[in-house]
C-alpha cells in the first residue's frame, strides 16, 4: 500500500479501488461488477483473485494491521533494536512518521476499520485484535523509555488518544481541502508529539 514502491499488481488495484468504494458508499452499498469496473476488469473476473467481497474486506483490515506492526518493528530495529543506547525519541518520532504516513495515504482503511470490522468473521477480528495489540505494546514501550515517569497504564492511554488523533483524517475534509501533504504530516507530527510531552510531564 503507501510503503510500496514498485508497480501495484492487479490484487493491490483491486484492493485498492475496493478500499475505496467501501469507504464511500459503505459494504452493502458496493457490488462485485462496481469493483471489477473501477480495475477496467469484469466483476465475475474478479473471482480469479478473491473469494468475495468479504474476503477482500478480511484482506485489507487484516492487511494493514499487519503492515503497520512489521513497519513499526522494522523502524525500532533500525534504530538499534533494544539497544541500552538507541535514541528513544528518535525512535518515536519515526513510528510518528509511519503512522502518519497510513493516516494520510491509506485513509479509506481508517473509515473501513471504524465502519466494517464487525462484518470480519470471527477469526479474522480476533487476528486484526492481536495485531493492533501488539503494535500498541510497541508504542507503549518506547513511550515509556522517552518518558519514564509515565505509568504503562497512562503511556497506554496516551497511545490510544494519539492513535485517535492521527486517525482523524477521514474527517479533515478531502484530500484537495487540506494544506498540503507535508504541511499535514508536520502538523499532525507536533500534534502527537505534544501529546506525549503532555502526558509525559509530571
Amino acid at each position: 500500500m503507501a510503503t510500496r514502491t514498485d508497480a501495484p499488481t492487479r490484487r493491490e488495484q483491486i484492493l485498492k479501488e475496493a478500499a475505496r468504494l467501501f469507504a464511500e458508499r459503505g459494504f452493502h452499498g458496493v457490488g462485485v461488477d462496481e469493483i471489477g469496473a473501477a480495475v477496467g476488469i469484469s466483476g465475475p473476473g474478479l473471482y480469479r483473485h478473491f473469494a468475495g467481497k468479504d474476503a477482500m474486506l478480511a484482506e485489507l483490515l487484516v492487511g494493514i494491521s499487519g503492515q503497520l506492526l512489521t513497519g513499526a518493528r522494522r523502524r525500532v530495529a533500525e534504530a538499534g533494536g533494544d539497544s541500552a543506547d538507541r535514541d528513544c525519541g528518535a525512535v518515536l518520532d519515526s513510528l510518528i512518521e509511519g503512522h502518519i504516513d497510513f493516516a494520510l495515504d491509506d485513509r479509506p482503511l481508517i473509515t473501513l476499520h471504524d465502519r466494517e470490522l464487525d462484518r470480519l468473521r470471527d477469526s479474522d477480528r480476533k487476528l486484526v485484535r492481536q495485531l493492533q495489540r501488539q503494535y500498541v505494546e510497541l508504542w507503549v514501550e518506547i513511550v515509556r523509555e522517552v518518558y519514564p515517569g509515565l505509568a504503562e497504564p497512562a503511556a497506554r492511554s496516551a497511545v490510544h488518544s494519539v492513535f485517535g488523533l492521527l486517525n482523524s483524517t477521514p474527517h479533515l475534509g478531502r484530500p484537495g481541502a487540506l494544506p498540503g501533504r507535508g504541511v499535514t504530516a508536520q502538523l499532525l507530527h507536533r500534534m502527537a508529539r505534544g501529546a506525549f510531552e503532555a502526558a509525559g510531564t509530571d
